[in-house]
């Protein structure tokens, strides 16, 4: 059975490509997960306006991404931790207490979206990066300090 595919799927191709696959595969995995449409004319046409809306909704999350990142550039974030000896951190600066910081500034940050380089251990000023989009990503200043 020939069927067009509706997103890209890793084992068969691209958005839009028409492949060849087995009647069982098709009909009981591909179309009722919408993946795939039978090929047909109006399949055909059916999935150009998918693309044209997929393309218009990928250029809203960008624009979308690159304007919460320069936002986020101009915000800095204060962590207060307890500290032993020579300004040591008990335990580390994780990402979940940035996005905690972040939200309680209104940004609703995934913890998963930070990305911390190196192990924040001690006092001081750090720069992390926020990847909020696979193409745009923001800078904060991260204050630690003692409680």
């Amino acid at each position: 059975m020939k069927v067009i595919l509706r997103q890209n799927y890793e084992t068969l191709g691209q958005i839009g490509d028409i492949v060849d696959v087995k009647d069982g595969y098709a009909r009981n995995f591909l179309i009722p997960r919408k993946i795939a449409y039978t090929a047909l004319k109006g399949n055909i046409l059916a999935l150009e306006e998918e693309k044209k809306n997929f393309a218009k909704k990928k250029e809203q999350e960008v624009h979308a991404a690159e304007k919460l990142a320069a936002e986020l550039e101009k915000v800095s974030v204060t962590i207060q931790v307890q500290v032993g000896e020579e300004d040591k951190i008990f335990g580390s600066v994780t990402s979940q207490m940035i996005a905690d910081s972040l939200k309680e500034k209104g940004y609703d940050i995934d913890k998963r979206k930070i990305e911390i380089d190196e192990q924040i251990k001690s006092l001081g000023i750090y720069g992390i990066s926020i990847k909020l989009h696979p193409n745009v990503s923001a800078n904060i200043k991260v204050w630690v300090v003692r409680e």
